[in-house]
């Protein structure tokens, strides 16, 4: 079976800095990814490298069978990869649910936007949406009021607005407090299982989090990839306790 997302020994270098080196990664349907790895190590320029903001310098990257290496946002986004931020890009001055009618209507390029986003079906079909992230109490209000997980919350659904064939989390939890992470990843692993085929790959520095929501860990250090496998078994290889959860002290 064709895999979603593939890469191809990718090597990416700013310098005499290797930021990705030797990168073999292949993602199916259904897949649920965390991405782990101390800062610098290399996953936010894997995830920047799969979305067209980055380039590879080696290799190849491919999405349900098809060659994106060399494409730029737009062009993937088109073919099907989605992206949350780690500072979500939102609309402030709109509200929840004009945001998530405007995020539909550019996909599906309707340019008249708003008039042309609000007709009954966009609006049952943001509604639904809603519903699902738990933000349909919300829809009325403008996004510059909400908190920080609220706006994370709506970031992520209106990413799902295009109905992609891969979506990236780049650290869904950061600047969340600590008591409302694991509801928050539970909202949204629970959202996303209505699009139970599309595979997920999520940015994670809270190890609770990943081994509760990923089906698989790949785990990053200094550019290249130290572990690929089922969460306990990864985190428990040495390279990982040493370098990304500091169970080993570091020779």
């Amino acid at each position: 079976m064709v895999p979603v997302l593939e890469a191809i020994a990718v090597a990416k270098r700013f310098g005499a800095v290797t930021a990705a080196e030797g990168i073999n990664v292949r993602i199916g349907a259904g897949e649920r990814v965390g991405l782990i790895g101390s800062n610098g190590a290399g996953k936010t320029t894997f995830v920047n490298m799969i979305t067209g903001y980055l380039k590879p310098d080696e290799g190849r990257i491919s999405v349900a069978g098809e060659d994106v290496t060399r494409l730029d946002p737009r062009q993937i986004a088109a073919r099907g990869v989605a992206r949350s931020f780690q500072i979500p890009q939102l609309f402030g001055e709109l509200s929840v649910l004009d945001n998530v009618l405007v995020a539909q209507a550019c996909g599906e390029r309707r340019f008249g936007i708003l008039r042309a986003a609000r007709d009954a079906l966009a609006v049952e079909r943001a509604d639904e949406l809603l519903r699902r992230f738990r933000l349909q109490d919300q829809r009325r209000r403008r996004v510059a009021e909400l908190p920080g997980g609220v706006r994370k919350l709506l970031d992520i659904a209106m990413a799902l607005t295009a109905s992609p064939k891969l979506l990236l989390l780049d650290e869904p939890t950061s600047a969340v407090a600590a008591d409302e992470k694991f509801p928050m990843m539970d909202t949204i692993m629970a959202a996303l299982g209505e699009d139970a085929t599309t595979p997920v790959l999520f940015v994670e520095h809270d190890m609770d989090i990943v081994m509760r929501h990923a089906t698989r860990v790949i785990a990053f250090y200094s550019g290249r990839i130290i572990a690929d496998g089922e969460p306990a078994a990864a985190l428990a290889a040495d390279e990982v306790r040493r370098y990304v959860t500091g169970e080993l002290a570091t020779e």
